[in-house]
């Protein structure tokens, strides 16, 4: 499954977030993949892309931030994949 996370740096400040990035890593599960991310021009909000079987595996990894940033969760689809699902509505 797919999902959206939307990333908010707690008081706007993204270096904490850089600095815990840059000496610890992701510090995700094996089973949560990381597939992009998009930073505001602001550096304030990250709109990251992450993948896993298992939703638990996000939260354990948000738990590993959740001092730093804010989080929200939605899950999404490729567009491949509302194609294929609005298809019979068409």
């Amino acid at each position: 499954m797919l999902y959206m996370v939307i990333e908010r740096f707690k008081d706007g400040d993204a270096a904490p977030v850089y600095r815990r990035f840059r000496d610890q890593g992701r510090m995700m599960p094996e089973t949560l993949k990381y597939v992009s991310s998009w930073i505001t021009e602001d550096m304030a909000t990250c709109y990251q892309v992450m993948e896993c079987e298992d939703r638990v595996d996000l939260d354990v990894w948000m738990a590993n931030w959740n001092d730093l940033v804010d989080f929200e969760v939605l899950p999404v689809m490729t567009s491949p994949q509302a194609r294929e699902r609005i298809g019979p509505r068409l």
